[in-house]
This record gives C-alpha cells, structure tokens and sequence, in this order.
C-alpha cells in the first residue's frame, strides 16, 4: 500500500487546488515544493502593511462566472481595476489604446478623427504579408502608436528587435474608440483582500506540505510513496533536457521599500522606450489601496532564460511547441504520472484558466 494516493508537485495555483479538491474526495495528498514557501509565482508577502507580488503583479480577472465564484470561496476580492499607463520618454499614455490614448498622442478627441489618423497610417505603411512583428504591429495599429507604445517595450521584452520576432506574438491588438482605460474586458476583476498567499493556505488547509524540498533529488523515493503523481514542474527538466531545453523568458526583481506614500501614482507603469532597462515598475500598495507613509515597488526586467533560472513566459512558436510534444509523448507513456500547469504544459496560463484546468483535472481523477 501507498502512502499517499496523490503526490502533488508544486504548490503554486494549479497544484494546489488539485490538492484541495483531491483532499475534499476523501484522498490523501502531500504537496512538496522546492521553494521555501507555497504559492509558486502567486506569491505574495506582506511589508509595511501591503501585499508584495514577490513574482511580478497578478489581477485575478475572468468571464467564467464559476470560476469567479470558486476562488472567492477562499477569499474576498477588492474592486480593483486595471488601468496601467505607459512612460515613453517622459510621455504619458493610457493602456490599453483608447480615447485618452489618441488625445494625449494626437489632440483627437471624437473617435472618428482618431479612426481616420490609425486608418490613414495603415494604407500609408501596408505590408502585404508581414514577416515579422513590426511588420504585423504597423498594420494593425500604424506607426506612431507603433514607435511609442510597442517598439521598445517588446524588444525589452523578447531581448530582440521586432524585425527579428515572429508575427504570431502579435495576433491583434485592442483599439478601442471609446474613453475606457479598462485593460480587460473581463467580467470579473479584482486583487484579493489579504493577498494570494492566503488563498493558497486556505486551499491546502489540512493537506501535508513539505517545502524546501525538490522532487527531482529523490525522484525514486517521492514515486515509492504515491499511486499517482501529479508534476507541475518544467516538462523538459523532468526528462532532464534529453531532448533539449524548451525556451522561456525569464523575469528578474528590484524592489525597494520608499519612504514616501506615493511613488508614481498607479499600480502599473510600462516603460515603452527601448533606452529604460526595465520593462515596468509595480507600484504594489495600489493594488489594494493601501493607506501608508512607505510604498515598496518592484522595478521589472526580461531577460534570456538558461537552465537553473526560474522560468516565466514560455517561447510557444512552431519550434519550441514541436519540442513539447515530444516530450509529452515522452510522459504519455509513464503510468501514474501527471504533467500539469503552467510549466507542465508548456503554456501561459491566466489564473482563472489554470483554475479551470486543474478543476477538469480533479473531476477525471476522481
């Protein structure tokens, strides 16, 4: 007999509300993490009163009215909206393009004069077939918007010129004509009151949690202890990069604690010029509006992954994503092993859809 019917991999948001709704089945799970702490990239820490995003900000948002309901069972979620603003030298612009975009750009304020500015740009500057990001952008939105608010912040982003960036990274973009700053069309939307950590311990409330523990030191004594195991960790790092390593991008943090109430006004600030090294800053007392004489934000950098970094953003064009499926063939033919979430699936998962698979999950498991 096992001692466990499920050992969950990682206690991030896939994992662990596999392991709540394994444990609410009546199955015995333990959760190993090899970070000291639970909640994977969701992570949130208190300091001076406000929650940090020690992994980069997170805004719950969703159209999935079950979901919504779900993870407010965990917690209450403020009213908060995202409205990010982007400093191009100096420049401030609202996100996503909006009405108050093409104002404070053009001096337009009736959607048809901006419509036409945009339309006009796009016959000027037409590629055909784009071959590549910029070319894809310029069509989509024109030049100026182009030049100010996509260039260098995706060239930060990927660590390369646009020229060289496949048009798949840009499929669409939003262009609305009206004065919303609402970067989502979400129905729901909101920061949870006292931070992500406590969803998480509240969905492993009950469940055995080791930490500070990496399964692949002792792959063979975490899989004696089992009947099935489910991985939430990197699918080519399980397989020891035999067939070589995926790609991500990866996301480094300078935060800082101001002895100041009120650092930049906004929780979200992207710097879009390619001179400015970091992508963003993260204002984080904002998002839970805060009242405080300190601010702690968290200066944001894109760089080159390399095995032994933390993965971030996975690189999903047509070669890494035949690469995955070889090395989901690889796990298909492991009985009792799982592959799951972000990193086991080699996708990038918003939290209300990670929600959402891991709830289908469980649901077959059981």
């Amino acid at each position: 007999m096992k001692e466990y019917d499920f050992l969950i991999v990682g206690s991030g948001l896939y994992g662990a509300v596999l392991g709540h709704e394994l444990k609410r089945a009546g199955k015995k799970c333990l959760v190993i993490d090899k970070r000291e702490h639970i909640g994977g990239n969701i992570y949130t820490e208190k300091s001076h009163d406000i929650y940090v995003h020690k992994y980069g900000a997170h805004i719950f948002h969703t159209n999935n009215k079950s979901v919504w309901h779900y993870i407010n069972r965990f917690s209450e979620f403020n009213r908060y909206i995202n409205s990010p603003i982007a400093n191009y030298n100096g420049e401030i612009y609202n996100l996503p393009f909006n009405m108050n975009t093409f104002y404070q750009m053009w001096g337009v304020s009736k959607p048809e004069d901006a419509k036409k500015i945009i339309e006009d740009q796009q016959k000027s500057d037409f590629f055909d077939n784009p071959k590549n990001l910029k070319e894809q952008a310029i069509n989509l939105v024109g030049k100026d918007i182009y030049k100010k608010l996509i260039e260098g912040y995706t060239q930060k982003q990927w660590g390369r010129p646009c020229e060289e960036l496949p048009t798949f990274i840009i499929k669409r973009l939003p262009v609305r004509y009206t004065y919303d700053n609402n970067y989502f069309n979400s129905k729901y939307q909101g920061i949870p009151e006292y931070g992500y950590t406590k969803i998480i311990e509240s969905m492993l409330e009950g469940i055995e949690v080791k930490l500070n523990t990496d399964y692949l030191e002792k792959r063979e004594y975490w899989d004696n202890i089992a009947t099935k195991v489910i991985y939430t960790g990197p699918i080519d790092g399980y397989f020891d990069y035999k067939l070589g390593a995926l790609e991500y991008r990866k996301v480094s943090f300078d935060t800082k604690v101001l002895d100041k109430s009120n650092f930049q006004g906004n929780a979200v600030v992207n710097y879009t010029d390619s001179q400015t090294p970091y992508t963003r800053i993260i204002e984080h007392k904002h998002f839970n509006f805060i009242e405080s004489d300190k601010t702690v934000i968290s200066y944001e950098y894109s760089d080159e992954w390399s095995i032994g970094d933390e993965p971030y953003y996975p690189v999903n064009d047509e070669k890494n994503n035949m690469l995955y499926l070889r090395y989901k063939e690889l796990g298909d033919r492991i009985e009792n092993l799982i592959f799951g979430g972000r990193l086991g699936e080699y996708k990038y998962y918003d939290m209300d859809v990670t929600i959402e698979s891991a709830l289908k999950k469980a649901k077959e498991l059981i």
